[in-house]
């Protein structure tokens, strides 16, 4: 049987990936959240076959490694709050910073560019109006009420999907003709592999970056140096505009007991050298060892789920991406879609893939090594 000719391939190719992104799309309030679930019931596999090992029931097992991972979740949730309630007592103080930097601002601005006070105050109006008007918009219940029934639905999948991991499993293998059944296995226990290693990887970044922080807070002098520290290796999680909002976030925030211009100063500067250091050192050394992907790619897949999927879209784009670079390098035919997505080029690869000669056949017939 002659193989199917390129363009027939690449159009089936395309009409999948067409089918899926707009599934993706249209389905995410259900399947962002099952993502989530998936990625934690992989983290928390390792745990639970530890307790089995344990002589527990599969039930017991699975709740006590739901619990324990609630229980820290609970626990950092619980240092947040002591630390912003803490933050409110000095809100009135804030208030007072803020309005002293917001004439200061207005001042300027009236001086440099010749905006009077009154147009300052009509377009702030205008800026008001619009925020309002999109806050009463149809979908502002569900914007609300979204999360809460994430953090309601992710706890009761993850159970589920320990609890039939087996059944989910043997479903994969059926899938495919007995011949594959070894190669379905490899490859789902690869991606198991890629997934806790990622996730892993992905939470020891998030402390690394969190402890630089706190440490350089407090070498400062900033109050609330914790809260802080924890809440920006937390939006640093947000590719791209992360970084950036926890650094806009701790100078608003430093200003409470912190007004000096050289304190600001200090904690700009801490946070953009701990963003070098992540950026150089944590992420090449912890997640990218862990995930093999390139740069460009990673980019492309990050701007892609952040439109399909916001900011969780964002964040599962990486393990999503070495799911499919997992499958690609082990099924027949699309090997050239790993190499694409990978971080390995003919200068590094030196074997595989990069070793095999193409043969390009010409209208006589002949056959010429390309």
């Amino acid at each position: 049987m002659n193989p199917q000719p390129f363009y027939h391939r690449l159009s089936h190719s395309l009409l999948a990936l067409g089918i899926i992104t707009v599934a993706i799309y249209l389905g995410q309030d259900i399947l962002v959240p099952l993502a989530h679930s998936v990625l934690l019931a992989v983290l928390l596999r390792p745990l639970e076959k530890r307790l089995l090992k344990l002589g527990m029931h599969k039930v017991v097992a699975i709740s006590l490694a739901l619990f324990l991972a609630v229980l820290v979740v609970a626990g950092i949730g619980t240092l947040l709050s002591v630390q912003i309630a803490n933050f409110m007592d000095d809100w009135p103080k804030l208030e007072r910073n803020i309005d002293d930097v917001y004439r200061t601002v207005r001042r300027w601005v009236r001086r440099e560019y010749k905006v009077s006070y009154r147009q300052q105050e009509q377009y702030i109006e205008q800026v008001k109006d619009q925020t309002t008007d999109s806050l009463n918009g149809v979908n502002t219940l569900g914007l609300i009420t979204g999360p809460l029934g994430t953090i309601t639905l992710i706890p009761i999948y993850i159970f589920l999907l320990m609890y039939y991991r087996t059944m989910l499993l043997h479903f994969c293998q059926l899938l495919f003709p007995e011949q594959f059944t070894g190669r379905v296995r490899e490859i789902l226990g690869e991606i198991k592999a890629v997934i806790q290693s990622y996730v892993v990887g992905l939470l020891l970044e998030t402390a690394s970056v969190a402890a630089l922080n706190i440490v350089g807070l407090v070498v400062l002098g900033v109050q609330y140096a914790v809260l802080l520290g924890i809440m920006a290796a937390i939006l640093n999680l947000i590719p791209y505009i992360g970084g950036l909002v926890a650094t806009v976030l701790a100078v608003a925030l430093t200003m409470v007991n912190h007004p000096q211009i050289e304190v600001l100063l200090g904690v700009v500067a801490v946070f953009l050298f701990v963003q070098f250091i992540d950026n150089n050192i944590l992420v090449p050394l912890i997640v990218a060892s862990k995930v093999r992907i390139n740069a460009l790619v990673s980019i492309v897949g990050v701007l892609i789920g952040g439109v399909l999927a916001g900011v969780s879209g964002m964040f599962l784009s990486i393990p999503v991406i070495a799911i499919l670079k997992v499958i690609f390098d082990r099924v027949e035919g699309l090997e050239a879609w790993g190499v694409l997505l990978g971080d390995e080029t003919p200068e590094t690869k030196g074997d595989g893939l990069f070793k095999i000669r193409r043969r390009v056949q010409i209208y006589t017939g002949d056959e010429v090594d390309t």
